[in-house]
C-alpha cells in the first residue's frame, strides 16, 4: 500500500471513532444526569466539579463498538475490543459502588504560624489536609486540643474495591487476551516463549493502573491517551502493521471525541469505566501488535506517575497530596497549566520516540 494513500485510509477510524463519542457523550451524560451518577469530590479545590456526571466511559466504549461493526475482520480490533468490554464492565462496577459513601473524613486548617505535623504530613500556616491516615485520626484530638488545628468541614469518602480485589480483578480481565491465544511469544524480536503470557498480564494491569491514576483533572487522562494512541497509530504505519494502526486510530479519535466534552471545564468525567476500558484496550494492541517498547515510552508520563504514586506508598518520599497531579495543585499550579504540561511531555516523549526511530 503507497505510504501517503495509506495515511489517509488510515484516518476514516479516527475520524468515526472521534464523531461517535462526540455524538454519543451527550446521549449518556442525560442518562447519567437522570439518574443521578455524578461526582462527589474529596478534593477540596474540586469541589465545584460536584454534580457532573461520571461513567462517561460508556460513551468511549459505544464509539468503539461502533468501530467494530465496521472492521469486523480486524482480528487484532476484536480481541482488544473483548478485552475492553470486560475492562469497562469492571470499571463500571467499581464505579457503581463509588455512588456509595464509606466514611467522612475531617478536614483541618493549620490555625498556628509554625509548622504542625498530621499524621505523614507537615501543614505551613494555614494549610489544609484530610485526616486520612490511621495515624492521623489518632492524633487529630491532640492537635484541636493544643489550638493548632481547626476542624472546618467533613468531606465523603466514596466506597472503593480494595486494592487486592481491584488487582485480582484487573489480572481476570487481562485473561480475557490469555485466553485469545492470539498472544506472541516473540515480543520486540525476542522468543519468551511461556514467559510472554505474565508480560502481557502485567503489561495489561499496569496500563489499566496508569490510566486510572491520570484521570483525576479534566481533559488530562483522555488528552494523554489520545496523544499516546496517535503516536502508536503512526509507528504501527511506519513498521507496515497497517491492521494495528487501525485500532490506535480509532482509539485516539475516542479519546479527541470524548476531549470534546471532558475538557476544562469538564461536563462529563469517564470513571473507572472508561480509565479501565482505555487502559485496557491501548495494552492489549500494543501486545498484539507487537510493539510494547514503543507503546511504554508512549505513556511514560501516567507510568512515572505511578511509580512515584508507589514511592509515596512505600515512604520513600512524602507527598502532601496523592497522586502527582494533585500534588502540583497543592503547590500552587492550575488545572489548566497541569493537564498542558502533562500533554506537551506526551507529545515531546512521542515526538521524540518517532524520530529516533526514523534515524535508528
Amino acid at each position: 500500500m503507497n505510504l501517503d494513500m495509506g495515511f489517509i485510509i488510515i484516518l476514516i477510524p479516527f475520524l468515526i471513532a472521534f464523531l461517535a463519542v462526540a455524538i454519543f457523550t451527550p446521549f449518556i451524560r442525560r442518562i447519567l444526569l437522570n439518574a443521578n451518577i455524578t461526582d462527589n469530590p474529596i478534593v477540596s479545590e474540586h469541589s465545584h466539579k460536584q454534580g457532573t456526571p461520571t461513567m462517561g466511559g460508556l460513551a468511549i466504549l459505544l464509539g468503539m463498538l461502533f468501530i467494530l461493526s465496521i472492521y469486523s475482520s480486524n482480528k487484532i480490533l476484536v480481541i482488544s475490543v473483548a478485552l475492553m468490554l470486560v475492562a469497562a464492565i469492571v470499571g463500571l462496577l467499581d464505579d457503581l459502588l463509588g455512588l456509595r459513601t464509606k466514611e467522612f473524613q475531617k478536614v483541618v486548617r493549620n490555625i498556628t504560624n509554625q509548622a504542625v505535623e498530621l499524621g505523614r504530613l507537615t501543614l505551613k500556616p494555614g494549610e489544609e489536609a484530610r485526616v486520612a491516615t490511621p495515624k492521623a485520626k489518632k492524633e487529630l484530638d491532640k492537635l484541636v486540643n493544643q489550638n493548632k488545628v481547626d476542624v472546618i468541614r467533613e468531606v465523603p469518602i466514596k466506597s472503593e474495591i480494595k486494592e487486592r480485589e481491584k488487582i485480582l480483578s484487573q489480572i481476570l480481565v487481562s485473561l480475557v487476551l490469555v485466553a485469545s491465544g492470539a498472544i506472541p511469544f516473540t515480543l520486540s524480536g525476542f522468543q519468551f516463549g511461556l514467559l510472554a503470557i505474565p508480560i502481557a498480564i502485567i503489561g495489561v494491569v499496569g496500563a489499566i493502573n496508569a490510566v486510572n491514576l491520570i484521570d483525576g483533572m479534566d481533559g488530562l487522562a483522555a488528552g494523554v491517551m489520545g496523544i499516546a494512541s496517535l503516536a502508536c497509530a503512526i509507528f504501527s504505519i511506519l513498521t507496515g502493521r497497517w491492521d494495528v494502526s487501525v485500532v490506535f486510530m480509532a482509539l485516539a479519535g475516542l479519546c479527541f471525541g470524548f476531549l470534546v466534552h471532558n475538557k476544562i471545564p469538564a461536563s462529563i468525567f469517564m470513571g473507572d469505566t472508561g480509565a479501565f476500558a482505555l487502559g485496557g484496550v491501548y495494552a492489549a494492541a500494543a501486545i498484539l501488535g507487537n510493539l510494547i517498547p514503543f507503546a511504554v515510552v508512549a505513556i511514560t508520563v501516567p507510568i512515572l506517575s505511578v511509580i512515584i504514586s508507589l514511592m509515596h506508598r512505600s515512604g520513600i518520599i512524602k507527598l502532601p497530596v496523592e497522586p502527582l497531579h494533585h500534588t502540583l495543585h497543592y503547590k500552587g499550579l492550575s488545572e489548566g497549566k497541569i493537564v498542558a504540561l502533562y500533554w506537551l511531555a506526551t507529545l515531546i516523549i512521542c515526538l521524540v520516540a518517532l524520530i529516533i526511530y526514523q534515524l535508528f
